[in-house]
């Protein structure tokens, strides 16, 4: 196992900065106090230092002494958190960007030849069941092993080469909304048929997970567990083709290219 950073520093305290830091305080991989968070907002760093965080309005005295920096900052914030930062960093100190669509290509001429990452996680990471995406340049093995036990700590990680970067943010990143949409299409159609809103949801939602387990367990190809549940001339079948005539799977991933070309642009 690689060494436990001493001190994480995460630039931006909204939803996904803050998120990463409840993850990792709920898995105890370290303290809360261990985890420092910089935001321009004052409200936001009060609650988050109610909760034991330590809290900055500085980038530059954030980052001192710190083992791993994570910038959650929008994509155009990015080159100017770096150009700040990069004087205040120790050569030890491993590089996290986790903007989308800001390339290697992008960063290299402002960190030159310093080991940083992309790492495009989702959500989920608040309760410890993000799917990370990780890309590297100039790192070591030791350095992938502890960014890897970091984001290991909110959910399952996986190393891809940096041209996959831009998928991954749709499967992974945007994919969250896009299960959430059929999750509440299901769930209104339980209404339709007769359940109270509540009941739908978690109908919908625990189904949702199960099947998401047994593929996960299984690493069966979902067609094999959709043979399992569709009798001949059954009522699955018929469910599934009228899906489908009205361009169930076509509408899927036509929006995914969709929200491809525009991480692309």
């Amino acid at each position: 196992m690689a060494q436990k950073p001493s001190k994480i520093t995460i630039i931006g305290g909204g939803n996904l900065g803050s998120a990463i830091a409840y993850g990792l305080k709920k898995s105890n991989f370290v303290e809360a106090s261990s985890i420092h968070i910089v935001d321009l907002l004052t409200d936001k760093l009060s609650n988050l230092a109610k909760d034991g965080f330590r809290t900055s309005t500085n980038n530059q005295e954030a980052v001192k002494n710190a083992s791993v920096v994570l910038m959650a900052v929008k994509p155009w914030q990015v080159a100017e958190v770096l150009n700040e930062v990069l004087p205040a960093l120790s050569k030890e100190t491993t590089l996290v960007s986790l903007a989308a669509g800001v390339s290697f290509q992008d960063l290299s001429p402002i960190v030159r030849d310093r080991p940083i990452y992309r790492v495009i996680p989702n959500t989920a990471v608040a309760i410890g069941e993000s799917m990370t995406c990780i890309s590297a340049q100039n790192t070591s093995k030791e350095q992938d092993q502890q960014v890897e036990e970091i984001f290991k700590q909110i959910g399952e990680v996986l190393f891809i080469p940096e041209n996959l970067m831009a998928a991954a943010t749709v499967i992974a990143s945007c994919g969250t909304a896009f299960a959430l949409r059929y999750l509440r299409a299901s769930a209104q159609g339980g209404v339709e048929s007769g359940f109270a809103s509540k009941e739908a949801i978690r109908l919908a939602a625990q189904t949702m997970k199960g099947a998401a387990e047994m593929i996960l367990s299984s690493e069966n190809h979902p067609e094999e567990e959709i043979d399992k549940v569709t009798t001949p001339g059954g009522i699955t079948i018929k469910g599934l083709n009228e899906m489908e005539h009205n361009g169930f799977s076509s509408s899927i991933i036509k929006g995914m290219m969709a929200a491809l070309d525009q991480v692309k642009k």
